[in-house]
């Protein structure tokens, strides 16, 4: 599910500004040889995503940059803990993503996994339609 939706394409006649980011699957473009690049609402999906997945420390130069999903996954699940999450995920991209803005962060719980899925709802700077990233978060060990 995630990878058909970091490769969907915006059309949009609207836009006026184009934001770009590699595609970290490293295809080759036929014609220049090179790397392709993901663009507008794909590039500000897979930003969404990169957030989340990042913890606190691992960006070189900049600590304050992240989440701290991964050490929320291993406490009990619980009302508590499922707003938690939510708050986390809705501080972190009003803080360090301006091409988004935030509609709603929805997180639901899933006891027999032992995991959440966080719907995320949001509109991309000079993009008119609502874009949705689904996340399903889950510890490893």
């Amino acid at each position: 599910m995630s990878r058909y939706d970091a490769t969907q394409s915006n059309e949009s006649k609207r836009s006026n500004r184009v934001f770009s980011d590699l595609n970290l699957d490293f295809q080759n473009n036929s014609a220049t040889k090179d790397i392709t690049k993901i663009t507008d609402v794909e590039s500000v999906k897979r930003s969404v995503r990169n957030l989340m997945n990042t913890n606190h420390y691992e960006k070189p130069f900049h600590p304050e940059i992240g989440s701290n999903l991964r050490a929320m996954l291993f406490e009990p699940i619980s009302p508590q803990m499922t707003h938690s999450i939510s708050k986390n995920v809705e501080n972190l991209l009003n803080s360090y993503e301006p091409r988004c803005r935030l509609v709603q962060v929805f997180t639901q719980p899933d006891i027999d996994r032992n995991s959440y899925r966080c719907q995320i709802s949001f509109y991309v700077v000079n993009h008119p339609e609502p874009v949705i990233v689904e996340s399903f978060l889950e510890r490893l060990r």
